[in-house]
């Protein structure tokens, strides 16, 4: 994947829906370091995103402007997203988190990721801001 930069952030799911929605629910200050990630950095989400997306639209929980596989094209056609592929250790990882995290998958699966690779998390998931203000995992509230 290459070397982290200092400007890297991963941006949970809803963070990225919002972000290619167009959506003004994310704050100043997370639209900030969202800005400055595409200019001088690399946002980066985790491929258990897509399948959440996809999931959250097939059960109509939302709605997105594009079809999914076309609004996926969409976003890769940014030159600073990049998706991290979930492998053997993020796997592994997401079994073994400290303290006491909640069992959903795809969150354990996000916070794995930006615990392996030391990226800050884009978030406004109250128990992964939580798990964040135990010093588990690095998290900028949006």
């Amino acid at each position: 994947m290459g070397r982290i930069k200092i400007m890297d952030i991963i941006l949970d799911t809803h963070a990225f829906i919002w972000l290619m929605e167009g959506d003004k629910t994310l704050n100043q200050l997370s639209r900030k370091k969202i800005d400055e990630c595409s200019k001088e950095g690399t946002l980066f989400i985790s491929a258990i995103s897509i399948w959440e997306i996809a999931m959250l639209q097939n059960k109509g929980k939302i709605s997105l402007t594009l079809p999914i596989q076309k609004w996926v094209e969409k976003a890769m056609i940014l030159p600073s997203l990049k998706i991290i592929p979930i492998d053997e250790s993020i796997a592994i990882e997401s079994c073994k988190l400290p303290g006491d995290f909640h069992g959903d998958p795809a969150d354990r699966m996000i916070v794995a990721t930006s615990r392996l690779f030391s990226i800050p998390l884009v978030t406004r998931d109250k128990k992964i801001l939580i798990y964040g203000n135990q010093a588990f995992v690095n998290v900028i509230e949006c």
